[in-house]
């Protein structure tokens, strides 16, 4: 079973306390957008096997939706931050590197790292 520690309030979960919102960081289509941009942002995710990040809500607990880094492959949690960090902080980042070094960020450096 899955089990997130909700940045927000502490509590260790399981996923059964929690709602899953799908991929995080993605980046959001205004009006401006074209059709062939929208219909991306609407179907078009990574799925990748291995590191992954995600939107998940504490539905039965402080109710506050949070960001998860983990790895689809073995389960294994990298660590929870806060939904209104734009990328993962550096302490997830170095979770990830100490178990899997080969591993590169899909954002650009010049993006930063939340600390």
């Amino acid at each position: 079973m899955l089990i997130l520690t909700c940045p927000y309030c502490g509590v260790n979960a399981e996923e059964t306390e929690l709602h899953p919102g799908g991929e995080a960081h993605l980046a959001r289509i205004g009006p401006n957008g074209t059709d062939e941009e929208f219909e991306s942002y609407l179907f078009a995710r990574k799925n990748a096997k291995g590191v992954h990040f995600e939107r998940w809500r504490h539905a039965y607990g402080c109710g506050k939706w949070f960001l998860a880094a983990r790895c689809t492959a073995t389960l294994q949690v990298f660590g929870t931050y806060k939904a209104q960090t734009p990328h993962p902080p550096a302490q997830i980042v170095e979770a990830i590197r100490k178990v899997r070094p080969d591993w590169t960020p899909d954002w650009t450096p010049a993006e930063g790292i939340a600390e």
